[in-house]
């Protein structure tokens, strides 16, 4: 027997908002509303289904974990700026300019990674 992936809880001080930026960027949807929780979904095929549940308390430190996300349909330097254009950032985590990837942050911090356009 074993397990699968069903969804990703990111915690937010508001989900709604949160959610709609992910939905801009993965081409999702939202599935469920409530004033404290939304569920987001893919528009096409399977995917990992996203949970934005509200906390009081906002991100205090790196992540440990973190979004890898890669353009299906432009480069890297035309997703990082449609990203950018939806309320990314970008960030410092100690990457340098031999590394592959951009890290942004989402509206709320929270840091993710768009990979170069080489399939690795």
């Amino acid at each position: 027997m074993t397990s699968h992936l069903h969804s990703l809880a990111i915690d937010a001080h508001d989900p709604k908002a949160l959610a709609r930026f992910w939905c801009e960027v993965l081409n999702y949807r939202i599935d469920e509303e409530e004033e404290d929780f939304v569920s987001a979904s893919p528009n096409e095929g399977q995917s990992l289904r996203l949970d934005f549940i509200q906390v009081p308390e906002g991100k205090t430190v790196k992540n440990r974990l973190h979004l890898d996300i890669r353009a299906s349909d432009s480069n890297q330097d035309a997703e990082v700026a449609r990203v950018e254009s939806l309320g990314a950032s970008r960030v410092d985590v100690g990457q340098t300019s031999k590394d592959s990837w951009v890290v942004l942050a989402d509206p709320e911090g929270n840091e993710f990674c768009i990979l170069s356009d080489r399939q690795e």
